[in-house]
């Protein structure tokens, strides 16, 4: 399509949009009177507006039932989980006893590696991407140390090559190669959260599964975003946040996965709660663990209704939805939004560099960019017009054009704020 830098053109955009309507269903801060440009949905979703009536119902149930809800509320608290079964499967490309929700993401990537990170003599490195986020290059770390190994001997740090922002495949596969029979691990982020980079996982599954090593994703930056086919991409193990993409409210609940094909395997160590009991045996209060054969099995605790109650609202409208509609809108809205830059760019005679990648394939909702000559207070003039963006030093912001919410219009307007943003200082 032929994009052209007018309101009419971005309205125009809009009136053919099948998702626009959603837009209604949230709820927007207010800058000045205005609604806000919101492109941080890449760091916390909107709230939709019906996430109140699923809170007010435990609430009320709560009130009204006290204990008794686990059993007869009109959404018993002691299987609540098992409603997000259907809907993540479809969201992630699993089976529906592949997922399961708990916890938050960086507690369940600990977990999982207990199960799936078992280092031995000879076969004990992790390879991950350099730049992770910072929570996951803490975790592995730790988990390096906590068998007793260096991290310096124990991770791969797969590189940019000189002069590049984003990871080559090749260099990925290379690597793997390279590590051989010493690679136990292979753990990255699905989508980079600095530069919206999306791996290719399948192909890196295969490979790292190939040389005889467990493969696992962080999908904090992937679920809700982009396509998935976790199952038939033979992956062992993935996690995600729900408060990104998916809008389930600040520090919520986190989403996880792990294959069929390690279900029935009860020497995989694991640490064992008893939410993860035999659900048909678990208030016989039995001494010794018989996992639920399924994602469910790695529960601990009993879960945060009062949490889980907005996720819940969430992956409903995702299921109202589907993924293929939203990733239809999401690659005309980001491509819509790369135009707009390159064009406002053009205008003010600048010198913006994206960093994401420019294939669809190998980008989702969220364009990063340099903005080589221009500082923080380009930044804080956005924020002050109402534009909700993020910065990251040295001068990147990074914009997530979330198809949920976010309209072409606002694509055009954002355009026109950032353009008067750079000439109010020259």
């Amino acid at each position: 399509m032929e994009f052209l830098n007018t309101l009419e053109f971005a309205q125009q955009l809009d009136a053919k949009d099948k998702l626009a309507k959603y837009r209604d269903e949230f709820l927007f801060p207010h800058v000045n009177g205005k609604q806000v440009i919101y492109f941080t949905g890449n760091s916390l979703g909107l709230q939709p507006k019906r996430t109140k009536a699923y809170v007010d119902e435990v609430m009320d149930d709560w009130a009204k039932l006290a204990v008794e809800g686990h059993f007869y509320a009109d959404k018993p608290w002691w299987d609540y989980q098992e409603r997000f079964a259907a809907p993540l499967s479809k969201i992630v490309g699993a089976l529906p006893s592949e997922v399961t929700v708990m916890n938050t993401l960086t507690v369940n990537l600990h977990l999982l590696m207990v199960s799936f990170y078992q280092p031995t003599a000879k076969r004990f490195k992790i390879i991950c991407e350099e730049k992770a986020f910072p929570s996951d290059q803490y975790m592995i770390k730790s988990q390096v140390r906590f068998h007793g190994l260096e991290p310096e001997d124990a991770i791969v740090e797969i590189k940019r090559r000189p002069g590049e922002h984003n990871i080559r495949l090749e260099d990925i596969l290379d690597t793997i190669k390279q590590v051989g029979d010493e690679l136990a691990l292979v753990l990255i982020g699905g989508v980079n959260y600095y530069t919206g980079q999306v791996f290719d996982m399948k192909t890196i599954t295969k490979a790292g599964q190939d040389a005889g090593a467990y493969v696992g994703w962080d999908l904090a930056h992937g679920a809700g975003n982009i396509h998935l086919e976790l199952h038939e991409w033979n992956v062992d193990f993935a996690a995600w946040c729900s408060y990104k993409y998916m809008n389930s409210g600040p520090g919520n609940a986190s989403g996880l996965f792990v294959h069929e094909m390690h279900h029935n395997d009860l020497d995989l160590p694991r640490f064992s709660g008893w939410w993860g009991h035999n659900k048909e045996r678990r208030f016989l209060m039995e001494p010794n663990f018989d996992p639920v054969r399924g994602a469910e099995g790695w529960q601990v605790s009993n879960l945060p209704i009062l949490s889980l109650a907005p996720y819940l609202a969430s992956v409903e409208m995702f299921d109202e939805i589907g993924m293929p509609a939203l990733i239809q809108k999401r690659d005309q809205i980001t491509s819509y939004l790369e135009f707009i830059l390159h064009e406002i760019d053009r205008e003010v005679k600048g010198h913006f560099e994206i960093i994401t990648p420019t294939e669809p394939k190998e980008r989702a909702c969220q364009l990063s960019v340099f903005l080589h000559g221009e500082g923080r207070q380009l930044f804080d003039y956005l924020m002050k017009n109402g534009v909700i963006t993020d910065w990251r030093e040295p001068n990147v912001i990074r914009l997530a054009p979330v198809p949920l919410y976010c309209s072409f219009e606002d694509m055009y307007n954002f355009g026109q704020i950032l353009k008067a943003g750079i000439l109010s200082h020259r």
